[in-house]
C-alpha cells in the first residue's frame, strides 16, 4: 500500500530548499539516475569523470532504484542528498533540480513537477539524453579495473 504524498502547490517556487518537507525534497528528484553511476574524482583538481556503470541496486532499464527506501541497508555508502551535502556535490548534472534550485535557477520545463506527468517527463529525459535509463550497466558485471575503463563524457556538469 502506498501512502499519499502531500505537496504544497508550486513549493519549489515558493520555499527555499531548507524549508521543504521531506516529501517535497524527495519530489524534486527527476529520476535521471546520474547519482547512481560510479564516478571518479581527482582529489587535487576535483574533476569528476563518470562511468556508465551503475550501482547494483539500479534498474538500468528504468534508472530506478530497486530498494530505494532501504538502499543503505544494501549499499551503506549510497549517497543521501541533503542540503549540506548538496554544497559539496559539484558533480551533479546541470539538469539536476536540486542543483538548479540551489543555484537560483528554475526547474527545467520537462520536469515532472512542471508537466504533472512522470511518464512524459521520463520520455523527454530519455530523448534528450538526460536519463541514464538503457544507457548504463550494473556494477555486478565488472571488476574494479574494468569499471575504470568504462568512462563516459555525456553527462553535463
Amino acid at each position: 500500500m502506498t501512502t499519499a504524498v502531500s505537496l504544497r502547490p508550486k513549493f519549489w517556487q515558493t520555499y527555499s530548499l531548507n524549508e521543504l518537507t521531506p516529501d517535497e525534497w524527495e519530489a524534486l528528484c527527476d529520476g535521471c539516475g546520474v547519482c547512481c553511476l560510479i564516478k571518479f574524482e581527482d582529489d587535487d583538481t576535483q574533476q569528476v569523470v563518470y562511468t556508465d556503470v551503475a550501482c547494483q541496486l539500479l534498474d538500468c532499464q528504468t534508472a530506478s532504484c530497486r530498494h530505494y527506501p532501504q538502499r543503505q541497508q544494501y549499499v551503506p555508502d549510497c549517497i543521501t542528498l541533503t542540503l549540506d551535502s548538496l554544497k559539496k556535490m559539484h558533480w551533479l548534472p546541470k539538469t539536476c533540480a536540486y542543483k538548479r534550485l540551489y543555484l537560483g535557477k528554475s526547474l527545467p520545463n520537462w520536469h515532472h513537477l512542471i508537466t504533472q506527468d512522470k511518464a512524459l517527463s521520463q520520455q523527454i529525459m530519455q530523448k534528450k539524453g538526460i536519463s541514464i535509463a538503457r544507457r548504463c550497466v550494473s556494477e555486478t558485471s565488472f571488476s574494479e579495473d574494468e569499471i575504470e575503463e568504462r568512462l563516459i563524457h555525456w553527462i553535463k556538469q
